[in-house]
């Protein structure tokens, strides 16, 4: 048995990294385990987009906090991470839309995030290759990208107290521990499940489901898009739980490339590409920008979201354990707020005051209080 950890988490994504670099500087010995490489699963199948939403209160909230430690951290990190400010559109197709817009312009001014609103010709201007006769957007100039699975690697590597195990996973949360499948035990007084939509395998009564999404990465366009450009109706397609949606969603990356997404599909587990899926995302794509006709696609994969029933991740202790934590749930927005809630979950751990309220994030609103481990 590999003793002398104060901390295990299950999961070495970007939530399991931040989480262990955050408890690291604690002082706490901490090892990560996960079934595969470093910045796997979901992180390396994300867009990588670091956007504040304004879906509910504690979205907003935790979104922002995020945001701030994002640039915090981003002149820290290495090159290769491809942290970029390009800032975030919402297009706008019509006048209802547009609404839409005023409305989001005045909660984020109202709350100090900065916003602007583009009219027809300001959003022409601002993105060149968007089909003329879009009502407008809403640029937010402070969201950012960055390539997660680099950024995950970094949080574990810099921290001294930082153990990594890989290659095996995680068989069961035991009352001092966890078993690993290739037959390792791994003691230590407190686990953290940071599995995504794996999570409920190890913990029982996690409301946590697989949703699953494609995208799209074209060859070298430098300059075709400009900012990350996602359409209003992204708000409809992210939180519909009918069995599949497509939603025009595009990225620019520092090597020219353009991600394009986006879909989610509810209760599908197999991790192939859907032609169907892919055609019916490329049509939206091309309902917004149509010379992305033109582009060549050199790849297309999926991935895996963690969704909970309301929204909002898992963050803090299960329900009738005294030594098991939960850091899952982020459905799109775990590269965002992966680094407020390992802030939130350290503040937990050591019963430190933390810099927003945890409630809307505790995991027992969706639990109940039956032994879990």
């Amino acid at each position: 048995m590999a003793s002398g950890f104060d901390i295990v988490i299950v999961g070495a994504g970007i939530v399991g990294a931040a989480c262990a670099a955050e408890l690291a500087r604690e002082g706490m010995r901490v090892a990560v385990v996960d079934r595969d490489i470093i910045g796997g699963g979901a992180t390396a199948a994300g867009m990588g987009h670091i956007v504040v939403m304004d879906d509910s209160e504690a979205q907003f909230a935790l979104t922002r906090y995020s945001r701030r430690l994002w640039r915090d951290l981003h002149s820290g990190l290495p090159p290769q991470a491809e942290y970029e400010t390009p800032g975030t559109i919402w297009v706008a197709a019509d006048e209802s839309e547009m609404q839409e817009v005023r409305r989001k312009h005045e909660y984020y001014a109202s709350r100090g995030v900065a916003a602007e609103i583009l009219d027809s010709k300001m959003l022409a201007e601002a993105e060149p290759n968007l089909r003329p006769g879009l009502a407008g957007g809403l640029l937010v100039p402070d969201d950012a990208v960055v390539y997660p699975p680099v950024v995950a690697r970094f949080l574990l590597e810099r921290e001294r107290g930082v153990s990594v195990i890989a290659g095996s996973a995680v068989r069961a949360i035991t009352n001092d521990g966890v078993a690993l499948e290739d037959g390792t035990r791994i003691s230590a007084a407190k686990i953290v499940n940071a599995a995504g939509d794996a999570s409920p395998n190890l913990t029982a009564g996690v409301r946590v489901a697989p949703r699953k999404g494609h995208l799209v990465i074209t060859d070298r366009y430098p300059g075709f898009v400009r900012h990350q450009l996602v359409e209003l109706g992204y708000l409809k397609s992210a939180h519909t739980h009918s069995a599949e949606s497509v939603a025009f969603n595009v990225q620019p990356r520092r090597t020219g490339q353009i991600l394009i997404g986006s879909s989610r599909q509810y209760g599908v587990t197999n991790a192939d590409v859907d032609p169907a899926i892919v055609s019916a995302m490329l049509s939206r794509a091309l309902q917004y920008m149509p010379g992305i006709g033109t582009l060549s696609a050199i790849r297309c994969w999926t991935g895996f979201r963690a969704s909970t029933p309301d929204k909002l991740p898992l963050i803090g202790p299960a329900p009738g354990t005294d030594h098991v934590y939960l850091a899952t749930g982020h459905e799109g927005l775990g590269i965002t707020t992966s680094l407020a809630t390992a802030k939130l979950l350290a503040s937990q751990i050591t019963g430190r005051e933390p810099e927003i309220a945890v409630t809307p994030y505790l995991p027992a609103r969706v639990m109940d209080g039956e032994k879990h481990a």
